[in-house]
């Protein structure tokens, strides 16, 4: 895991030192939207854009979830990267135990750093997946996953017919509050508990994460979904952590009060979206171990990747869960 700096690679553990232990992530710079306005620098075109992902990556798998969901598969190509993170960052190409082709298809490029510094050769800092990449200018549209998914939800809908809608206007007030404690708390919180290099911080992120699975149990009991029978961007933005849960982030990030599959009606909610069409399709849970256990040497020094838990996601889910009606 590291970075660049001054054009070069550096490979280079997080810096907690300033941040009394707390594990602080960096913002995304390139924000670049897809839209089909006249005069776009990056109008909707099949063929055009490219994806890099890791399937271990819950902000990545938002981007897959949501090229699926929004049927871009013949839209929108992609390349995986190797699931190990070792020294040179997020690598192509072949895998020693693994018969799939985690190659650059469009570059042959063998680290995703090079590609960062193709786009800006001036870039410094972190490099990180997912990275939405323009083929025509040879750069970075956007490497904010947040900002992908809401791309994929509406610029290609006059290409593709589908126009199935995760952020609606009239709930876009409550996903993003939503969407605010779950980033906090949840998805960078399990990250804020397992990065963490103090006692006191790696508490806090702890509780708070928690406090917010508590919660989340608690309003699942009278909500199929997070604003209630609607399908929305805050489930699946939630979802890609919450699946990782029992399988890294319990043992790996030491986020172990409780795993998972002890809350009814986080666990019935997790398998409901599992087993939404072509979800299934964008898991791999073995990779994502791999990654977590094999990449994070200075957690799991000896990087022996654990056999378990066994989890069964196509197990049948409690439609009927609710204690209440919304």
């Amino acid at each position: 895991m590291g970075l660049i700096v001054n054009g070069k690679w550096h490979d280079q553990w997080y810096e907690t030192k300033g941040s009394k232990g707390q594990f602080e992530r960096q913002a995304s710079r390139f924000r670049d939207t897809i839209s089909n306005e006249e005069g776009s620098r990056y109008p909707a075109e099949a063929g055009r854009y490219h994806l890099y992902v890791s399937l271990a990556c819950p902000w990545a798998h938002r981007t897959l979830i949501f090229r699926q969901l929004k049927q871009l598969e013949d839209i929108i190509s992609i390349s995986v990267v190797k699931p190990e993170m070792l020294n040179n960052g997020w690598e192509f190409g072949a895998n020693n135990d693994d018969s799939n082709d985690y190659s650059d298809t469009l570059y042959q490029s063998d680290y995703v750093y090079q590609l960062y510094l193709k786009a800006a050769p001036d870039y410094e800092g972190r490099v990180t997946v997912p990275v939405l990449w323009d083929k025509k200018t040879q750069s970075i549209v956007n490497n904010e996953s947040s900002e992908i998914i809401r791309i994929f939800n509406t610029a290609f809908n006059q290409l593709t017919g589908n126009h199935d809608d995760y952020y609606p206007t009239d709930l876009q007030p409550e996903i993003d509050t939503i969407n605010e404690r779950i980033y906090d708390t949840i998805n960078n919180g399990v990250y804020r508990a397992g990065f963490a290099t103090a006692q006191v911080a790696y508490d806090q992120a702890f509780d708070a994460l928690f406090a917010s699975l508590d919660w989340l149990e608690a309003r699942l009991s009278n909500h199929r979904y997070l604003l209630g029978e609607q399908l929305t961007e805050a489930d699946w933005r939630l979802f890609t952590t919450l699946l990782r849960f029992d399988a890294v982030y319990h043992g790996h990030f030491k986020c172990n009060r409780n795993k998972l599959n002890e809350f009814h009606n986080i666990s019935h909610y997790v398998r409901e979206l599992f087993q939404f069409e072509g979800i299934e399709n964008t898991v791999d849970l073995e990779y994502t171990k791999i990654h977590y256990y094999a990449s994070h040497d200075t957690i799991n020094p000896t990087l022996i990747v654990p056999r378990g838990p066994q989890q069964d996601f196509t197990a049948p889910h409690d439609r009927n869960r609710l204690t209440s009606k919304v």
